[in-house]
């Protein structure tokens, strides 16, 4: 595979151009109890399930933008991004294996739920990326925004051990753009106007840090908290609000320990205007508000996950 360092060094366009976050698929050894917390408590609807597995959606227009499926070991099963169109697909794949690199799936249609056309590549750390276009339509759930439940996903959280390669690999290859920093500890990247739909946290080893859903408003977000404490969850952290993204965060744990946010009011980003800021890592900044204080020990062990070793390509003899 090319190395990171050339990726930076070299001049190139971005293989394509990412519209929106669209899904992410968490595995975990609990993945039936996860599925009944998302669907029952957390407020998502079930699209499709089956022993091991299950497929949930948000009220708005993504076919899902939840898997949870069983595996031996919390891990991150893999990120899907929407691109416009086949056409886009096919020309990412030649692009990619221009670059050297590698995909699990070759372009082509999607034998899965939801089904749609894609590829799905694997980053420098192991993830499994997906790029897709054409997936099945969904008629959007609560249409005038009344209920207290997520309508998409806000933003996926990965701990990284080389911040710099990460950041170098999704934005030289696949477009994206950082929109802040915090100091040099987490980096927020878009790929529309939402501030962040991915960030990076400096750690230890390779795992998912957590999962942002976002509800219609500050109001919505309010009462979703609401619903878990009449479930008796409370939050590992919040509610308050961020100062990167300038969103309001409550966090909770599902049944497998992976940490997963209700957030509103993302920061949106006028690309002519913006401009990169570094944010000092600061209570006060971390919570605008001062209603949550710092995290705790348990919401960072929490967040740092166990080791996740990804995918690997296969090596082929010399």
């Amino acid at each position: 595979m090319q190395s990171i360092k050339s990726f930076v060094d070299t001049p190139q366009e971005p293989v394509a151009r990412l519209r929106a976050l669209r899904s992410v698929t968490l595995c975990s050894p609990t993945a039936d109890s996860a599925a009944e917390f998302y669907s029952q408590v957390w407020g998502l609807g079930t699209v499709e399930s089956e022993r091991g597995a299950a497929w949930l959606r948000g009220t708005g227009a993504e076919h899902h933008i939840l898997e949870v499926r069983h595996a031996e070991r919390n891990a991150l099963g893999k990120i899907a991004f929407a691109v416009a169109t086949p056409a886009e697909v096919d020309e990412a794949g030649r692009r990619l294996s221009a670059l050297g690199v590698p995909m699990l799936v070759e372009p082509g249609p999607l034998e899965q739920v939801g089904g749609g056309y894609g590829l799905q590549l694997i980053d420098p750390e192991g993830r499994l990326v997906e790029l897709s276009a054409n997936l099945e339509a969904v008629v959007p759930q609560d249409p005038e925004g009344r209920a207290a439940v997520p309508r998409k996903l806000a933003h996926v959280v990965l701990n990284t051990v080389d911040i710099d390669a990460a950041c170098a690999f999704y934005t030289k290859v696949l477009g994206m753009r950082i929109s802040d920093w915090s100091e040099h500890q987490m980096a927020f990247l878009r790929c529309n106007a939402d501030h962040h739909v991915i960030a990076f946290n400096a750690a230890e080893w390779t795992s998912i840090n957590h999962v942002a859903y976002e509800m219609g408003s500050i109001d919505h977000f309010m009462r979703g908290i609401g619903r878990l404490k009449h479930h008796d969850m409370l939050p590992l952290w919040g509610p308050g609000r961020h100062g990167p993204g300038s969103n309001t965060f409550s966090y909770f744990a599902d049944p497998a320990g992976l940490v997963c946010e209700y957030t509103s009011e993302v920061a949106q980003v006028d690309e002519d205007a913006w401009l990169c800021r570094v944010w000092r890592r600061t209570p006060e900044l971390s919570d605008l508000w001062g209603t949550a204080g710092p995290p705790s020990r348990d919401v960072r062990e929490h967040m740092a996950g166990v080791p996740d070793p990804g995918y690997r390509p296969a090596r082929t003899a010399s």
